[in-house]
């Protein structure tokens, strides 16, 4: 009889028995919409910077070719800011954030990380679309933050 207990037990355990059925909820549904945008935005970066190493050959570093490095710093950008800005907004929505705030930082984020790329341009220090990317990102960054810290000693939810 012991080992017929332990037998069902264990079907229990293996079979998820015990578990009531639920169904699948996304936790973090307005971070996953803004980090898909996101993706697909690196992807393009990513892209450019594989057909032009294929075009020009060139497989390490920049060789010296200025467009080259451009896209090296367009994607490199990208990738320095996005992901912890992606960590933040989940932590800020797993905390019970705004879901209007984190629409709004969504959508800046987004159109920052467009603009940018498309302002940086290596003989131009200062274009409107760079300053649209840069201004936005570090709004994005801040907001997120304080958000951030301010749901962690328990000022806001």
């Amino acid at each position: 009889m012991f080992r017929a207990i332990r037998r069902s037990q264990r079907a229990r355990i293996v079979n998820n028995a015990n578990v009531a059925p639920r169904e699948h909820t996304m936790t973090i549904p307005i971070t996953a919409l803004y980090a898909a945008l996101l993706v697909a935005v690196l992807v393009c970066l990513t892209t450019r910077i594989g057909l032009l190493r294929a075009k020009t050959g060139i497989s390490i570093l920049d060789g010296g070719n200025k467009r080259l490095a451009v896209e090296m710093r367009r994607h490199g950008n990208f990738a320095e800011h996005v992901p912890l800005l992606i960590v933040l907004m989940a932590i800020v929505e797993l905390n019970g954030g705004s879901t209007l705030f984190l629409h709004v930082i969504g959508i800046g984020l987004v159109i920052s990380r467009i603009a940018h790329p498309l302002g940086l341009h290596h003989d131009q220090v200062q274009t409107p679309l760079r300053l649209v990317g840069a201004v936005g990102t570090s709004l994005a960054t801040i907001a997120l933050g304080v958000v951030a810290l301010l749901q962690a000693i328990g000022v806001v939810a």
